[in-house]
């Protein structure tokens, strides 16, 4: 399956840029990830976590029953973990408001062809895998019933 459009066009900015400028766009998506909505920064326990990643990340997916059953994600991640929030801001932009049947079809190859494993270490671009498996595990669970 092809990449959504948001997803498509954040790889291309990625891949187009040298090794220094894909690490300064990380930290640009960083900046631009969205705060928690209220039902989840006062309701921690709804949000979860990625031990995966080397800082504490948290994320929740809403999957609406409708034709479509858009997914919603969210994600809490500390200002102080910048490569930790950049991947999940990468994932929001790329994913959020797609149809499940979309965030499904998205393979992990993805993150290869993002080019970040020659600006981040093996172990951070693994909690980014693990982020996009845990979205798609809880896009899995909530079409299950």
């Amino acid at each position: 399956m092809s990449l959504p459009a948001k997803l498509a066009e954040v790889v291309d900015d990625f891949a187009s840029l040298t090794p220094r400028d894909r690490l300064e766009l990380l930290l640009e998506f960083a900046d631009e990830l969205p705060e928690l909505p209220a039902r989840y920064g006062e309701h921690p326990e709804l949000l979860e976590r990625v031990p995966e990643c080397q800082s504490p990340l948290f994320l929740a997916v809403e999957v609406d029953s409708g034709p479509q059953a858009r997914v919603d994600l969210f994600f809490s991640a500390p200002r102080e973990a910048p490569t930790t929030r950049g991947f999940a801001g990468i994932l929001h932009a790329g994913l959020d408001g797609e149809s499940a049947e979309t965030v499904l079809g998205v393979s992990a190859t993805v993150l290869d062809d993002l080019k970040l494993a020659e600006v981040v270490s093996p172990l951070r671009m693994r909690g980014m895998a693990s982020m996009l498996r845990r979205i798609q595990g809880q896009v899995r669970a909530a079409q299950a019933g």
